[in-house]
């Protein structure tokens, strides 16, 4: 079959590998949709340390079921349509226990960790395959996955109706989290520093944007909440001064999730986390909150498809990674069509 093969960082190509067999408990699916995801970029680029290599890329990943046991849990059948949730996990430590798979003490990450679905065909636990509506289109359901990064993230900070949420970096995720924002009644302001970005945000019907370049995010924010501040802020860049910026636009009694991967330690200062009393929570990938995304979705609560950039075919893929990696600001989602 063919699959979306990194032998090495920069190392980039369209493989023939083996067709997978189904070990106990998998299907085996026919992929149909695969998006591409910032850490498939930070794979190819060879900055992602948890990443092993060669491996086949793709975690945002739609199909049809081909085989599957017949005890599956779900009660799946061939023919099934099904959304890949990506996240591995045991089932035994603390976490898994609670709830919180995805903060597995042995988490594996399809494309990172193990290989992903950016093949014709891919094996997946049963019990972690998601049933999708029979005509939700495959674009729509490639693109769930990063939805629920993004609601995790608001489900991190117990966002309510009626309060100020400031979201930092209009990427695919700072965009969804603040569309899930306004969905749950409560108020958007997305921060960054392109103004490019901001304007797309603002077309997206995102309430309040803040190029934080060009004017001070603590005074336009004090502005908008009327001197309060925001109940929620959700740092989806990664970048240190934006961290430690949350503790400048939260709220007294408010909540901070940190949704993006910093590359080093961020400095925070520990008086003022004590003096506004502060709940600051990471947030990592998700854990049951598909469901959730694909009604969403289905329901055009939230319009998928407006940050889709355009889809392309398998054979297009390696090229499209090397142009997403060369020109990032030209794109926000691309999904990879691979069957029918």
């Amino acid at each position: 079959m063919k699959a979306v093969y990194l032998a090495e960082p920069w190392n980039i190509d369209i493989k023939e590998v083996e067709k997978p067999v189904p070990k106990e408990g998998e299907a085996l699916i026919r992929i149909i949709s695969a998006g591409i995801c910032g850490s498939d970029i930070g794979a190819f680029r060879g900055t992602n340390n948890l990443v092993s290599y060669p491996r086949i890329i793709g975690h945002e990943l739609a199909g049809i079921i081909e085989s599957v046991p017949e005890d599956n849990p779900k009660g799946f059948k061939p023919g099934d349509k099904v959304i890949v949730d990506p996240y591995l996990y045991c089932g035994k430590c603390y976490p898994c226990k609670i709830g919180r798979t995805n903060c597995c003490t042995s988490l594996h990450v399809l494309g990172v960790h193990v290989h992903g679905g950016m093949s014709e065909y891919f094996c997946h636990p049963a019990d972690m395959l998601v049933k999708m509506p029979e005509d939700m289109s495959w674009t729509d359901a490639a693109m769930a996955e990063p939805l629920t990064i993004s609601l995790h993230g608001i489900h991190r900070g117990g966002l309510t109706a009626g309060e100020y949420c400031v979201i930092i970096g209009a990427g695919p995720i700072g965009l969804l989290a603040g569309m899930i924002a306004q969905v749950y009644g409560a108020h958007a302001i997305l921060l960054d520093l392109v103004q490019e970005r901001l304007d797309y945000a603002k077309e997206l019907g995102i309430e309040y944007t803040i190029n934080s370049r060009n004017e001070d995010p603590v005074e336009r924010i004090r502005e908008i909440t009327n001197g309060n501040m925001a109940e929620q802020v959700m740092e989806c860049s990664g970048a240190n001064a934006a961290i430690r910026s949350t503790l400048d636009y939260v709220s007294h009694a408010g909540r901070i999730t940190l949704t993006g991967w910093p590359k080093t330690e961020t400095p925070l200062p520990t008086d003022a986390i004590t003096r506004k009393e502060i709940d600051i929570r990471g947030a990592r990938t998700s854990a049951g909150e598909f469901e959730e995304a694909i009604d969403l979705i289905y329901t055009k609560k939230i319009d998928i498809q407006k940050i889709l950039t355009k889809t392309i075919s398998i054979e297009e893929a390696p090229e499209t990674i090397r142009d997403i990696e060369k020109n990032p600001g030209s794109y926000m989602k691309v999904v990879v069509m691979i069957g029918k």
